[in-house]
């Protein structure tokens, strides 16, 4: 065991943890240089495309360290973007070290400051990482007295290294076998295993990544998962070494993969430990916590023809994704769909890009929204997503929605914009704390809700891209939240109703009035697009009709004649609008939700 390191890298998003991931891979002789490409350890196209991290992954590298000791690395590459810190939690509680990155030319950022808070919970030794020396911009000095001042570590154990060029790679290497600790556990205890990922194959089903605490694992035992209470038989344990390598057992300390004959990632729960099922550990490994969704959203098939196409596809990629919840929902305007809950709105975002890319699914996505706590007046209490099932607001004695606490590093230059920015997004209570020379960390409690459309984009521009942004939710607490209609001719359009806080409904339903006047076609009747708070209008606007002129065959004559004609063509638009029905065609949907999300 003390030739084990199981360590990972964390830092904030575009740091180059993969860069890193990938320079140590090639250091390690992992893979040939025929074989390798650039984000190794990124399986999706889409990461690859965005630069992003999604899901995290783990490899296992053998080390012929300087010293002539031979070592096996565990490393575990992790997502860098605050909705998928779930991730991060369970990658963290399956190491005992981990190298923290920063970049040489932007400093300590507001998810390296979360990142190692969650470093420390669970007692890790922490190894700073100054990435990107390679740039003009670098300062190594400054973020040496950042690392100093903002994270609390020692800033000269800091290894500088340029991922991209190679530089300092093996200052890397010796820093993780001297400053991280091996791993301990006992060999012959009873088996304590923890998931902390797992992928469908569709050959062999779901393949789990186990980090093992205590005693041995070999193939044919039966394993007993503690939170799901499941069992299974192992078929299959090793290595993964970019290919997956069988061995004959897995012994505390040691990572791994596991091949049981699970069907679905549904059917187990990540974050979950397992034991032997003739020699069960008495209590489970300890910090086990489920994916909260926070983010909710109705898909619907843009041709209705490819509901079942969607079902299937969604049924897919929630083998592969635990974290994706869905249930059928139908509506009147675009019929049948499903309500589905997602860890932020980058997880939405890779979800809907899957479907399309994956599956050839075109969709029309309504607008996300959050979880409320209605308490009603006959003293129950139901929590509501979905505008569709907002109760009666005669029946609504009380509404809460969800806070949280948002974490903003930024340059001291911009500190005005930036708290102008969340008293806009009805922020409470705003602190600020001075880090370094010129930075400042603003932190604010604040509605969920608020930060789910526009708040990153407005903090990039106002900061002139150099904010960064990190939050953790807090609680529940009351707010004035109503539900806001949209009508098209007088009727309710259920797609589009959302639920807001009263003082930003009126702007919300302007902009869905103007952007619905546009992406309709006119009519041969005027046609009012309203939004409306139960029965009270907040918001109008008007799609003019089409005028035939009836009077052009006349050629002179009464006036009475013309009058005569035009007041029959009253009439008759007075009947039309009576019976008319208004064609909503797609494309109205998709850019007033499209335009709303941007």
């Amino acid at each position: 065991m003390k030739q084990i390191r199981n360590f990972c890298i964390i830092a904030h998003v575009d740091h180059g943890k993969s860069t890193l991931a990938d320079r140590l891979i090639q250091a390690c002789d992992a893979v040939t240089q025929r074989e390798f490409r650039d984000q190794m350890l990124d399986a999706m196209d889409i990461e690859r495309e965005r630069g992003i991290t999604i899901k995290s992954n783990s490899i296992t590298l053998s080390y012929h360290a300087p010293d002539g000791q031979d070592y096996l690395l565990n490393l575990i590459d992790t997502p860098g973007h605050v909705d998928f810190s779930h991730e991060v939690r369970r990658s963290l509680m399956a190491c005992d070290g981990a190298l923290i990155v920063v970049d040489a030319s932007q400093g300590v950022e507001a998810q390296t400051v979360a990142n190692l808070y969650l470093a420390m919970e669970t007692n890790l030794e922490l190894l700073a990482v100054i990435n990107k020396i390679d740039l003009p911009a670098a300062d190594v000095d400054r973020v040496r007295e950042e690392i100093d001042e903002d994270l609390g570590l020692d800033p000269f154990d800091a290894v500088p290294v340029s991922a991209k060029t190679g530089e300092g790679i093996e200052d890397v290497l010796s820093g993780i076998v001297e400053h991280l600790p091996p791993p301990e556990g006992d060999p012959d205890a009873p088996l304590k295993g923890l998931v902390f990922d797992a992928h469908f194959d569709p050959y062999r089903g779901v393949i789990l990544q186990c980090r093992i605490m205590e005693g041995t694992l070999k193939t044919r035992d039966t394993i007993h998962f503690m939170h799901a209470d499941r069992g299974y038989t192992v078929e299959e344990i090793g290595y993964n070494q970019l290919k997956l390598t069988p061995k004959q057992q897995l012994s505390a300390g040691e990572v791994g993969y596991i091949v049981a004959g699970v069907k679905s990632v549904r059917d187990i729960e990540i974050g979950d430990t397992i034991t032997l099922a003739d020699r069960p550990a008495e209590t489970p490994i300890p910090g086990y916590q489920e994916a909260k969704q926070v983010v909710f959203s109705s898909i619907y098939p843009m041709n209705s023809d490819e509901y079942k196409d969607l079902t299937k596809a969604l049924d897919k990629l929630a083998i592969n994704d635990a974290a994706l919840t869905y249930e059928k929902d139908s509506s009147a305007a675009l019929g049948f769909g499903f309500r589905c809950g997602f860890l932020g709105l980058l997880h939405l975002d890779v979800v809907q890009e899957r479907l399309r890319r994956e599956f050839d699914i075109g969709l029309v996505i309504s607008a996300p929204s959050v979880r409320y706590t209605v308490a009603l007046k006959d003293e129950t209490t139901i929590d509501v997503d979905n505008p569709s099932y907002w109760p009666d607001p005669a029946t609504i004695d009380s509404v809460a929605e969800p806070f949280i606490k948002a974490s903003i590093l930024t340059p001291e230059d911009y500190v005005g914009p930036v708290m102008e920015l969340c008293r806009e997004h009805r922020s409470e209570g705003q602190t600020m704390n001075y880090l370094s020379a010129g930075r400042v960390e603003l932190v604010s409690e604040m509605p969920l809700g608020e930060v789910l459309f526009d708040f990153y984009g407005k903090l990039k521009t106002v900061t002139r891209g150099y904010g960064s942004f990190d939050y953790v939710p807090v609680d529940y607490r009351p707010s004035d939240v109503v539900k806001v209609d949209i009508l098209v001719n007088k009727e309710p359009v259920d797609t589009l109703s959302y639920l807001v806080h009263r003082d930003k409904a009126r702007a919300r339903a302007l902009h869905y009035c103007d952007q619905l006047a546009e992406a309709i076609p006119r009519h041969q009747f005027k046609i009012p697009i309203q939004g409306a708070i139960g029965g009270t209008i907040i918001a109008r606007s008007t799609i003019q009709p089409y005028r035939k002129d009836v009077t052009a065959k006349l050629y002179g004559g009464d006036v009475t004649r013309k009058n005569k004609l035009l007041k029959k063509q009253k009439k008759g638009k007075a009947k039309m609008k009576q019976f008319g029905q208004v064609n909503i065609p797609q494309k109205a949907f998709v850019s007033v939700l499209r335009a709303d999300r941007d």
